[in-house]
């Protein structure tokens, strides 16, 4: 239990340590180093992406308790203090938000906003309004409070670090490897399925943690929920749809709406019924995100339970 709150008060006051050697930034150099390595002799094949995600996976809780158990050996507190260094660094809650506080700022100076959105999303920029721009923040928004926040936290609470380690290094994964590409199709299957099935389940809790929190801020817990069970099949991912219909139902917005990458348009429809407004303005992504830091607060203390 210490090790987790401890963690998630060094989040909440000091954000992700950005330095050189940050471990996802090793993960991700290591994940490339093995890409490299496997494309070389030909293992571009779903099995090569198989070995592929268990050198990446093993090597990351390898590393850590190769660490863990070398630290002890000069003592217990040298192995917790590694423990609670990598759970700290892991953990990227308060990161989510300061993005989302960020575009708040930055909304008046459209051309800096543009900049910025791309750090979030990765659809085409250039020509977002300011409407367009909230909507992408607050999607983005959602979105991460499944894959940044809920899951890893829930791993660390229920499974330990060794559970936080592999859901980070899945998700690294998927990030890297995880495309509907030529080169990716069949070597970042592991990747991409993997890292559907940890979200699964928490990208459907999510939907009762957004209406609980959307009750709590005197929002709209029926349409999020209403909203999530009717809308969450218009995005192609098996997981995101969920917890961005519910902050659309919970705030009464339309999100989505026409989408371009790479200069074609993948989408037309909207998330959320036709009456709710979608030209939205920083006090709507303002109310997400105060959303976004209740539903938070819930999960942390939903992950607590089976440790009181």
């Amino acid at each position: 239990m210490s090790l987790v709150l401890t963690a998630c008060v060094l989040d909440a006051l000091f954000g992700d340590p950005v330095y050189r050697w940050h471990p996802i930034r090793l993960l991700g150099q290591w994940s490339l180093y093995c890409e490299q390595a496997l494309f070389a002799i030909d293992y571009n094949t779903r099995l090569g992406g198989v070995l592929h995600w268990l050198l990446v996976v093993g090597g990351a809780v390898g590393a850590w308790l190769f660490g863990h158990q070398l630290l002890a050996l000069l003592h217990p507190a040298a192995a917790w203090l590694w423990d609670l260094f990598l759970a700290y660094s892991l953990l990227c809650t308060r990161d989510l938000l300061t993005q989302g506080w960020r575009m708040v700022r930055m909304l008046d100076d459209l051309p800096q906003a543009r900049q910025q959105i791309q750090h979030l999303v990765g659809r085409d920029s250039a020509a977002l309004d300011r409407a367009a721009l909230v909507r992408a923040t607050i999607e983005s928004l959602a979105e991460n409070f499944t894959d940044g926040v809920l899951t890893p936290l829930w791993a660390l609470c229920w499974l330990g670090l060794p559970g936080l380690i592999v859901v980070k290094a899945i998700s690294t994964l998927d990030s890297m490897v995880g495309y509907r590409t030529a080169r990716y199709q069949v070597f970042g299957w592991a990747a991409a399925r993997s890292d559907d099935l940890i979200h699964w389940l928490p990208a459907r809790c999510s939907v009762v943690l957004i209406a609980a929190a959307s009750a709590l801020l005197r929002l709209y817990p029926h349409s999020a929920i209403a909203c999530a069970w009717r809308d969450h099949a218009l995005l192609p991912s098996p997981n995101s749809g969920w917890s961005e219909a519910a902050v659309a139902g919970a705030l009464k917005v339309r999100l989505l709406g026409p989408l371009y990458y790479s200069g074609q348009q993948v989408n037309l429809a909207f998330i959320g019924d036709p009456a709710w407004p979608s030209q939205l303005d920083a006090a709507d992504l303002e109310r997400a995100l105060q959303l976004i830091l209740v539903a938070s607060v819930l999960a942390l203390a939903v992950g607590m339970i089976p440790q009181l």
